[in-house]
């Protein structure tokens, strides 16, 4: 801010005789000459400092571009926070459990990999049983590396679940949420080890409910959720998600034209309130 002016009037000398009319008085007039140039060059600096530059208006460019930011910075803060997906998927991870099994058969040994998951603090796994069915044993792994052995404690072959005790826990046990019952549309996340790629979730949608389906050994599965998200070997047992992470289902099989084990879009699990009730644990 610019300093004040200051007007020094101390050579000045006014008078206080009236001076005679028409006799000429350079130095009073002088003074006054001063003053007034000096008041208004106060008003002028007084006028500056309340008025201000002045604000240009807003052109139509103007207004375009300040819009255009804002989306852009809409679209960025929405980039940065976690899909539907994601979120599911860190909220079911800490209960999802590998199962390996080992088993003799007619063919010699034989080794398979399926999923599973913890539903309650007691460690208590479940899984398709199949996965485990005529194993000769069974190994599963926690999402935190711990290893150990289980048993089947409860199985349902007209539901194909079982429930799983391990010997051991981990330090901490995470138990999944089990939801409630999904609606066609609704968006839904197989979480298991396709081909052994451990970890993996994958996307779709309920395609349809109360579906029946005949399996392998020739029994016919029941009241089925079916959806479009890929599973293949190794999602077995492993769980069916919605978008807040909550258990829905137990996957437990696909079809495929082919006779391979392999997805070509269409894939069944178990309703939560089926299979959770074979382990005494209905949705909550």
């Amino acid at each position: 801010m610019p300093a004040p002016l200051v007007v020094d009037t101390s050579r000045g000398q006014v008078s206080d005789e009236t001076p005679p009319a028409g006799r000429w008085r350079p130095g009073r007039r002088r003074v006054a000459a001063v003053l007034v140039i000096a008041l208004l060059v106060v008003a002028g600096a007084t006028y500056v400092l309340t008025r201000g530059p002045e604000v240009p208006a807003l052109t139509r460019a103007d207004v375009q571009k300040q819009v255009q930011k804002g989306i852009a910075d809409a679209q960025q803060e929405a980039r940065k926070a976690p899909t539907d997906a994601t979120r599911a998927y860190q909220a079911a991870l800490p209960s999802l459990v590998t199962i390996t099994t080992t088993g003799v058969g007619a063919r010699g040994t034989q080794n398979g990999t399926g999923a599973g998951v913890v539903i309650s603090a007691d460690g208590t796994i479940l899984t398709a049983l199949h996965v485990v069915d005529g194993a000769d044993t069974i190994r599963v792994r926690f999402a935190d590396g711990t290893q150990t052995s289980a048993d089947i404690s409860q199985r349902a072959a007209a539901s194909d679940t079982a429930v799983l005790a391990p010997a051991q826990l981990p330090q901490v046990v995470v138990p999944a949420v089990l939801g409630g019952g999904p609606q066609v549309g609704d968006e839904v996340y197989p979480l298991g080890h396709p081909l052994g790629l451990t970890h993996s979730l994958s996307g779709g949608v309920v395609s349809a409910l109360d579906r029946s389906i005949k399996v392998g050994s020739g029994q016919t599965l029941d009241g089925l959720i079916q959806f479009d998200a890929a599973v293949n070997p190794g999602n077995s047992g492993g769980p069916l998600l919605n978008r807040d992470g909550q258990v829905v289902g137990i996957v437990t099989g696909l079809a495929n034209p082919s006779e391979q084990n392999f997805f070509v879009g269409i894939g069944f699990a178990v309703p939560i309130a089926t299979a959770g009730g074979v382990a005494g644990r209905p949705p909550q």
